[in-house]
């Protein structure tokens, strides 16, 4: 009876504080590292659903501006005028529409050299909002594929240390036992605290960004089409 209320108390004694200050170091490293990994996770995670409902807002607002009808010319000088607001589709639209006003001067270019070149030009600033797009998210990747892996490190780790501990002694019960493996599989439950965020982040994240993605690839093959019935246009008149 005595031996079952000591176990209680013990057992009601271990804390997580407690636990994690008395593992090995490197359980402690281990576990440190974790740590850190989830907390820049939740930071870019943060950071990233940010900037994506961001690019959402814009291309929405884009699209409602360059469908309604208005002179290309008068929005294109509105979008360059201020280079923070040339962001996603608008910057695409502000590359390419730069590059038509550059060439279309040209008498001596064919219509053919002018649509190449605005598909072009279009198609750098699309390379460059991809990046964007897909910015941080091979971290998230490698937090949410490693991290479980990292755990089961410290949680072997810790009970080959447990078990070396319990070989020296020469009796062994329950409450012995039980702070050694308690922490080593702290480290086990960080590693997946760490990864499921990431892992559920990143996929959410990869399909926003692959949507934005089709969207500007679409508006690129619009815009160069515009471009091209202009373009045949000028030549006729000429």
């Amino acid at each position: 009876m005595n031996s079952a209320s000591e176990l209680v108390i013990k057992s009601d004694s271990l804390s997580l504080v407690e636990l994690v200050s008395q593992a090995t170091l490197l359980v402690q490293l281990v576990m440190l590292l974790l740590a850190i990994a989830s907390l820049v996770s939740w930071t870019l995670i943060f950071t990233k659903a940010a900037t994506l409902k961001s690019l959402r807002g814009e291309a929405d607002r884009f699209d409602a501006s360059f469908w309604s009808g208005g002179d290309l010319a008068n929005l294109y000088r509105d979008l360059s005028s201020d280079s923070a607001e040339s962001a996603g589709m608008a910057s695409i639209f502000v590359a390419g529409y730069g590059e038509y006003n550059r060439l279309a001067g040209n008498s001596t270019i064919d219509r053919a050299d002018l649509v190449d070149g605005v598909h072009r030009a279009m198609r750098v600033a699309l390379s460059r909002e991809i990046e964007i797009l897909e910015s941080n998210l091979s971290f998230l990747a490698t937090v949410g594929s490693t991290s479980p892996y990292v755990g089961l490190f410290g949680t072997v780790w810790g009970i080959m240390n447990s078990f070396r501990s319990i070989g020296a002694m020469k009796s062994v019960s329950i409450a012995t036992v039980a702070p050694g493996i308690s922490e080593a599989l702290i480290a086990t439950a960080m590693g997946l605290f760490a990864a499921i965020p990431a892992v559920i982040a990143y996929n959410r994240f990869s399909n926003d960004a692959d949507s934005l993605t089709s969207r500007y690839e679409v508006f690129v093959e619009e815009f160069v089409s515009i471009v091209n019935r202009q373009a045949i246009g000028i030549r006729r008149q000429t």
